[in-house]
């Protein structure tokens, strides 16, 4: 059965590219928050990001109003009932993403694809929690999600090859490059670069060198687009330790762990661009880095 249809729970950065992205692609495309202001919240994020795409001639204006045709957006769970396939976008949290699951998998029909943007949890743990174990796949965006190519396709050793496959297909449809990956947590990506960045953490708590010398050493030493202070401040300060503390009970490695400057930076709130500050100062036209 073909993927026409296509569920998104969450329109928060991640939701609503993904959701952006699926519609552009010519997928018909409900989305789901949990209250109206969310909703509201979404459907500007989308509508602002088809409007810069028309402005940078990357879209034309025909295409952005066939594509917010193909978008509508819903607080009920129970709108998603006739999706092909729904994609979960929600904050890492097991236990509220399971009992979403569990709400979608007595709503939805059969045939319906189920599919977590998880970035660290694992999709067994999930699957486990439905009636439907092999119709359950990752599909691990990356943000910016209309900007960013790589798409991660997880199968656990319950999806079936049909699913995996059509999950596949619709990756490729999205004019994404999908990249097929085990159930591991932190899949391919976060599995080498979380520990990059933590390690980048524990360097500086060593003196071994500044924030900026540390992001100019890789950007220039190693060609990196950015140095892994700058990434941090942009995946976001409180997610990246997040993801390390899930991580780190997965595998129980000290390169998981998360350094004690990392939990010092989240504490005072300090979660990166989103919030203005992180190992930088955003405010300006330029980032400042802040003391450490």
């Amino acid at each position: 059965m073909n993927i026409e249809k296509v569920g998104v729970v969450g329109c928060g950065l991640m939701g609503s590219g993904i959701a952006e992205v699926a519609a552009k692609s010519g997928f018909e495309v409900k989305v789901r928050e949990i209250n109206d202001d969310a909703v509201e919240a979404g459907r500007k994020r989308i509508r602002r990001s088809l409007d810069k795409a028309v402005e940078k001639e990357k879209l034309s204006a025909e295409d952005r109003d066939a594509t917010w045709e193909r978008l509508s957006f819903t607080t009920e769970v129970s709108d998603l009932a006739d999706r092909d396939l729904v994609i979960e976008a929600v904050v890492e949290d097991l236990e509220l993403k399971n009992a979403l699951f569990g709400e979608l998998d007595g709503r939805c029909g059969e045939h319906t694809i189920f599919a977590s943007n998880t970035s660290s949890l694992t999709i067994t743990d999930m699957a486990a929690a439905t009636s439907r174990p092999d119709r359950f796949v990752g599909l691990h965006f990356f943000n910016p999600v209309p900007v960013m190519k790589l798409v991660e396709v997880v199968r656990t050793i319950a999806t079936s090859d049909e699913t995996f496959d059509r999950a596949f297909a619709f990756s490729k449809a999205l004019g994404k490059v999908p990249i097929a990956a085990k159930d591991n947590s932190g899949f391919v990506v976060n599995l080498l670069l979380v520990p990059y960045m933590l390690d980048a953490i524990r360097q500086l708590e060593r003196g071994v060198a500044s924030v900026a010398d540390i992001d100019t050493g890789m950007t220039l030493g190693c060609g990196y687009p950015m140095g892994p202070f700058v990434l941090c401040d942009f995946v976001g300060i409180d997610t990246l330790y997040k993801i390390s503390e899930i991580m780190f009970d997965e595998y129980r490695e000290e390169r998981y762990a998360p350094p004690p400057l990392l939990r010092r930076i989240v504490a005072m709130g300090r979660y990166g661009r989103k919030t203005g500050k992180g190992f930088y100062d955003w405010s300006g036209e330029q980032p400042v880095p802040l003391p450490i």
